[in-house]
C-alpha cells in the first residue's frame, strides 16, 4: 500500500481570513527517490503521483477516498488555535 499524508491547511500569516481553513489535503508519499537528469542536471523522478494534491471538505471524505484508492493514510492534526484577547489600550501600558 502507498502511504499518503492527510493534513489541514494552515492559515497564512499575512491574512486574517478563514476561507478554505476547514479543508483537508491529501498528498501521496513519493515512491522513488529524486535523481539528477543526466542531460540537463535538473532533479526529478518518474513518479507522477507526487504532483497530485487533492483537497477535501472534511477529514471523513479524505479518509474514504484514501481507503477506496488503496492509500495508507497518515493524518496530521492541526495544532490548537490560541486566541489572545487584548484591547487597544494595552499597547500604551
Amino acid at each position: 500500500m502507498r502511504k499518503a499524508r492527510i493534513y489541514q491547511r494552515g492559515a497564512p500569516a499575512t491574512q486574517s481570513g478563514k476561507a478554505r481553513a476547514d479543508s483537508w489535503i491529501l498528498e501521496p508519499e513519493p515512491v522513488e527517490k529524486k535523481r539528477p537528469d543526466p542531460l540537463m542536471g535538473w532533479v526529478g523522478s518518474g513518479d507522477t503521483e507526487t504532483q497530485l494534491r487533492l483537497v477535501f471538505p472534511s477529514l471523513e471524505t479524505a479518509l474514504a477516498y484514501a481507503a477506496r484508492e488503496g492509500f495508507e493514510p497518515e493524518v496530521e492534526q492541526a495544532p490548537a488555535k490560541r486566541l489572545i484577547l487584548q484591547s487597544y489600550a494595552d499597547n500604551f501600558r
